[in-house]
């Protein structure tokens, strides 16, 4: 068995307690000084807690193919756990299905991650996959449709079907969808902007596109 984790926040750590993984001590002030607290999580973040949590219980990408209405959010190398954190809070309270994420070159499920996401990744399906355009492939296999987020896409997500099976593909922060991947989708989507920002945060974009979904789900 892997070793125990680190996570760190009231929500994070209220959460990890009714969660899926066995919390296995607590340190809390005034109990525990101050800068044994940030010795302990690496962070002054910590709003007075930490704990010490079991690992991440990772899935695997076919258990998130399941589901007549299977609504997945695929990360294509996210590095910064704090967007990772920020898109599991959406999409676990949106109710989507799960998160894929690859198992290299990007962000898994850290403290920070954690912090970010309100401890939401305590309940929500995270798969770990060797291969995005893998998993693409086997999903389209299980009766998935796959978009895409590109800023240069012609479609808005409102002008397209996202209800039944779908897997809404972001990329990483500064880059984008990675060509192969962009190539292994069924098409592209993107937000429509007005403003002079280039473009939207990761997080915010998966937001707009995770509830956009939903939106359409609770019409049929």
């Amino acid at each position: 068995m892997s070793d125990p984790e680190i996570i760190y926040g009231r929500n994070p750590v209220e959460e990890a307690k009714r969660g899926r993984r066995k919390v296995l001590r607590v340190w809390e002030a005034p109990e525990t000084p101050e800068t044994r607290l940030v010795e302990l999580c690496g962070s002054t973040d910590h709003q007075g807690i930490v704990a010490e949590v079991e690992p991440f219980p990772y899935l695997s990408g076919s258990d998130l193919l399941a589901g007549e209405d299977a609504l997945v959010v695929v990360l294509d190398q996210i590095q910064d756990p704090r967007n990772l954190g920020a898109i599991c809070r959406s999409a676990e309270a949106a109710g989507a299905t799960g998160v894929v994420i690859p198992d290299r070159r990007a962000a898994s499920v850290t403290a920070a991650a954690a912090k970010a996401s309100a401890g939401a990744v305590e309940h929500l399906k995270i798969a770990r996959v060797r291969n995005i355009s893998d998993w693409i492939i086997e999903a389209k296999d299980a009766g998935f449709w796959i978009w895409g987020a590109d800023g240069r896409a012609d479609q808005a997500p409102w002008q397209v079907d996202l209800t039944g099976k779908t897997a809404l593909v972001l990329g990483t922060e500064e880059k984008g969808l990675r060509q192969r991947v962009a190539d292994s989708c069924d098409g592209l989507i993107a937000i429509p902007q007005s403003g002079q920002v280039d473009s939207l945060n990761v997080s915010v974009a998966a937001a707009v596109l995770i509830f956009e979904a939903i939106r359409q789900r609770s019409r049929t």
